[in-house]
């Protein structure tokens, strides 16, 4: 994402504050932004926050085989990451001009000023040495990055500790903290950078910019210098040309600001020290219990709990009993409805008896015609039972020569009686005639 311009208004405006002397922030010409140092859980953990631009510095180290042209010298490595969480213009993945300036000023800052004894990095010479990784993460970015990393590089490489080492032939052991106290590193001095920004071409002059002035100046001058005066890196970006008194005008301001920040590092080096060596809670726990890292918090309320219980049983029972019966609305106008005590319920009275009527009558009519429905209901489904019943009777004749048949309807019987008389007379006739004969 592309750096959002100023306009012209903002540019005009803070060019004429800083021409009067006077900053967005209140502050003074050479006047530093709040500062606070604090520590992780872990040993090289360090944050710094200077205003509102906020930076994470965390130091690591292992065993690696030293360069050739330096077999018995550690190695040093510095990388500063900005984040897009600290600011929409960083891009992730991609080194940006601003991260590789400030890469290199890191570096010259604290490496090539030898303020950290290197060959007491060495293990074993040509064969093994410790690596330090110094990676310097940006959590909000306000203006003056460079001065903010260097105090969180410098902490940290104070406040962290390597593992210790044991050599036995040609083995190298590394001991874990519980097995032995981690060892710290041997540190000369603590160089810190200083920046200063130049407006108008070098006319006014400004300490600790913050972002919006950044955007309106001229030049920059840093300058990394330690608490004995001792300037270890000076750089100058922007093409503006400084006269020999402005950098020597620079150089003191700075020995001073070098001293105060110094002397504010080893306090929070040593209550640090403290707090770990009594066993009390450090860093991010030491935050926990006082909500510190919380942005949005409650204040409490004192409540007395004393005699809760009684003084409610006796609130409930000094109270007066609810009335059983509820206020009915009523209607003045039709459409209109009121509550209170004393008024009679008018609402739609007339209307709901008519419609109570209607519903018993519909309900009576209903109640008619369902019962009807329902003797109809019950003689279709007996009528539909017998004749399922006769279809299914079937009846076997067993004393007939023909097993075989089977009759299906025995309702219809043969109407054999009527025939069976004058056979039998004729029978009787004839056997009386023989009988004469004879």
């Amino acid at each position: 994402m592309k750096e959002t311009l100023l306009s012209n208004c903002e540019r005009d405006f803070l060019l004429k504050a800083i021409a009067e002397k006077k900053r967005l922030d209140g502050r003074q010409t050479y006047d530093y932004r709040k500062m606070k140092i604090t520590f992780g859980t872990d040993y090289g953990c360090c944050f710094v926050d200077l205003g509102k631009t906020r930076v994470m510095a965390q130091v690591s180290c292992e065993l690696v085989a030293p360069k050739e042209s330096r077999p018995n010298e550690g190695i040093m490595f510095f990388n500063i990451e900005l984040s897009p969480m600290a600011s929409p213009t960083f891009e992730q993945g991609r080194q940006s001009e601003l991260s590789v300036k400030l890469n290199r000023q890191l570096e010259r800052c604290l490496r090539n000023s030898k303020c950290i004894d290197t060959e007491s990095l060495c293990v074993v010479s040509g064969e093994k040495v410790w690596k330090i990784r110094v990676d310097v993460h940006t959590l909000n970015h306000d203006g003056n990055l460079m001065d903010a990393a260097s105090i969180a590089a410098i902490t940290a490489l104070c406040h962290f500790r390597r593992p210790d080492v044991g050599i036995q032939g040609d083995e190298v052991t590394v001991y874990s903290p519980e097995e032995r106290d981690p060892i710290p590193l041997s540190i000369y001095h603590m160089p810190i950078s200083v920046s200063f920004s130049f407006f108008q071409q070098g006319t006014f002059l400004l300490v600790d910019p913050c972002e919006r002035e950044e955007r309106v100046m001229d030049g920059l001058l840093m300058i990394a210098m330690n608490k004995h005066r001792e300037i270890c890196s000076i750089q100058s970006s922007g093409g503006i040309m400084l006269l020999k008194e402005q950098v020597m005008r620079c150089s003191k301001i700075a020995s001073v600001k070098v001293s105060e920040i110094t002397e504010l590092l080893s306090k929070a080096l040593e209550n640090d020290r403290k707090a770990r060596k009594e066993g009390g809670r450090c860093g991010f726990a030491e935050s926990l219990p006082q909500e510190r890292i919380t942005a949005l918090k409650i204040d409490e309320t004192s409540v007395e709990m004393a005699d809760v219980a009684e003084k409610a049983r006796d609130i409930v029972h000094g109270a007066e009993a609810p009335p059983q019966m509820v206020p009915s609305p009523v209607v003045p106008v039709p459409g209109v409805g009121q509550v209170g005590q004393g008024l009679q319920n008018t609402w739609g009275l007339e209307e709901d008896d008519d419609d109570d009527e209607q519903e018993e009558e519909e309900a009576e009519e209903c109640d008619s015609s369902g019962e009807e429905q329902e003797e109809k209901n019950t003689k279709m489904d007996k009528e539909r039972h017998e004749k399922d019943a006769s279809r299914k009777e079937v009846v076997e004749i067993s004393d007939s020569e023909e097993e075989d048949v089977v009759v299906l309807h025995p309702e219809t019987q043969v109407k054999t009686p009527k025939t069976a008389g004058p056979s039998s007379h004729q029978n009787g006739a004839a056997t009386s005639k023989k009988r004469q004969k004879k």
